[in-house]
């Protein structure tokens, strides 16, 4: 019989988001005996990774960090590369699958579009595009903070006449081979298109606002002998990315810059930069972040870098300007396979849109502020996503009283640790508004994860219907937010979306929370009567 409103199917967890979250919040659910299931948007596992199918879409975190640290799953999984492409993430899901066996708890093509709370049954009532109804007694949002493309609003956006694509909705069967391509934007995405469809093109020019302090991947391969070797460590290694400030097993060096000599600098850097990936960040001084003349001497050696490899002057200072433009690191730096030197080639072209914006586009391609026409069979859309809050106007999450979330967090996001919102009880969100942002996705997902996993617990186990974030806890953590946001060289000048601590602190704070029983929240078992916070 189809669940409907007039027949809804009763669950103690609904999770939506069959990504990394989502699956580590299933395995757990399911240990301790809950009635549990996914909706998933899409139809296979994998959450971004599902549709994100642009050329050179590629972890940046490490492949021993990027996976669940699920013992079942990562003792017969190998990795072939140091920083895995897509195909290679979305078939580590179906290992995941086919070791766990999750797919029999999942509801694929379950597109959620709202989720009200009953004050009368202290459950939620989750309903999806297609129809299916279900009430939960505990709601999960595991869609993370970029599951909602943003376009800017260009001028006769919808006058051009070839194929205009945002890089994550990228259609499989797409050829830019021989193709006149625009790319608009140089994030994370915009990095990795570029650097893989340069060498292929006919003519490629890139649109940028703001240069992308990319560091080198160096990437490798890896053999399956050498990672065998090394998952007798994984447990440690795994316990220790909570331990540090990005979520891997590494952390900064315990010396300020200050402290050493100019030549100890250099060839310390230069280790670093060898090491590549995020070790330039991550492993760096630990005052890079704190203080404006360290963090200039980082910038000033990532500079130096890129100038080596772009030949042009005018493109050296589009790239890496002398005067950064913003702090090293306070915004997350892409990894790169040839990006810069990309920009070699006689065959592309760079645009500063802070010199020459897009004007509109038009039937043949983008006309620019300087009255020229760009002519491009193909125009990429690399503008990335409404982080944070931009998923919840997909769903719409109401209290009991229809008061939906965004509505609550037009005046500022108030929520306690970034997981739980005061007025939407039993309801849980993860890797959303204040949460930790620089992190590694994987490891930030797990904290995230068991401590919300031990809350609805601790509600199981003491027979309570309903649990809730009280509004001062809310208070007191927005206030933290805003204080660390102030504290940091990258510090938001609007409201800050994410929690500026390190991860390590964010896991100590929450472990707090769970120590004291869980301060913060109010649990009640009267079913039908609003808890008095």
């Amino acid at each position: 019989m189809p669940q409907t409103a007039q027949n809804p199917e009763e669950l103690d967890v609904v999770i939506v988001g069959a990504g990394y979250s989502g699956i580590h919040q299933l395995y757990h659910y399911r240990k301790q005996g809950y009635s549990v299931r996914i909706l998933e948007a899409e139809s296979e596992l994998g959450g971004a990774w599902w549709w994100t199918r642009y050329p050179g879409a590629r972890v940046d975190s490490e492949s021993p960090f990027y996976q669940l640290s699920i013992e079942e799953v990562w003792k017969d999984w190998v990795w072939t590369e140091r920083f895995p492409c897509r195909d290679e993430v979305c078939e580590y899901y179906q290992h995941v699958d086919r070791t766990l066996g999750i797919k029999k708890n999942i509801r694929f093509n379950s597109r959620v579009v709202s989720a009200k709370f009953n004050d009368s049954l202290d459950r939620w009532v989750i309903t999806t595009q297609d129809g299916f109804v279900i009430h939960p007694r505990f709601f999960i949002l595991a869609i993370g903070a970029a599951s909602k493309p943003y376009t800017p609003p260009f001028a006769d956006f919808t006058s051009f006449k070839g194929t205009c694509v945002h890089t994550a909705s990228w259609p499989e069967e797409l050829v830019v081979k021989g193709k006149r391509v625009a790319v608009i934007g140089t994030g994370a995405s915009g990095v990795q298109v570029i650097q893989s469809i340069g060498p292929e093109v006919a003519h490629l020019t890139v649109f940028q606002r703001t240069p992308n302090y990319a560091l080198a991947m160096q990437q490798q391969k890896l053999d399956k002998e050498s990672q065998q070797k090394s998952k007798r460590l994984f447990p440690d290694m795994f316990r220790r990315c909570r331990q540090t400030p990005n979520g891997y097993s590494f952390d900064r060096y315990p010396k300020s810059l200050q402290a050493t000599t100019p030549e100890e600098r250099v060839l310390f850097f230069e280790d670093l930069w060898v090491a590549g990936g995020w070790r330039f960040v991550t492993n760096n001084y630990m005052d890079i972040f704190s203080d404006r003349k360290a963090n200039d001497e980082a910038y000033a050696f990532w500079r130096n870098k890129v100038c080596e490899r772009v030949h042009n002057p005018e493109m050296q200072e589009k790239l890496a300007p002398t005067k950064p433009p913003y702090p090293f690191g306070s915004k997350r730096p892409s990894l790169e396979i040839g990006y810069y030197d990309v920009f070699n080639q006689p065959n592309v072209d760079l645009i500063d849109l802070n010199k020459c914006e897009i004007s509109k586009f038009t039937p043949s391609g983008i006309q620019t502020a300087d009255g020229v026409e760009h002519v491009f069979d193909i125009i990429v859309l690399a503008t990335g996503f409404h982080t944070f809050t931009g998923p919840y106007t997909e769903v719409q999450v109401q209290a009991a009283d229809g008061t939906n979330i965004l509505e609550k967090w037009a005046n500022g996001v108030y929520s306690n640790l970034g997981m739980t919102v005061h007025g939407f009880p039993n309801f849980f969100y993860m890797y959303g508004p204040q949460s930790p942002g620089a992190c590694n996705g994987p490891t930030c997902s797990e904290v995230q994860s068991d401590w919300i996993v031990g809350c609805v617990s601790h509600a199981m186990n003491h027979g309570s219907t309903r649990v809730e974030a009280t509004r001062q806890a809310e208070i007191e953590y927005r206030h933290l937010i805003l204080e660390l946001n102030e504290r940091s060289l990258a510090k938001s000048t609007s409201e800050p979306t994410n929690f500026k601590g390190d991860l390590a602190q964010y896991a100590r704070l929450c472990a707090e929370v769970a120590d004291k029983g869980y301060h913060g929240f109010v649990y009640s078992s009267e079913v039908g009567r609003r808890a008095r916070l």
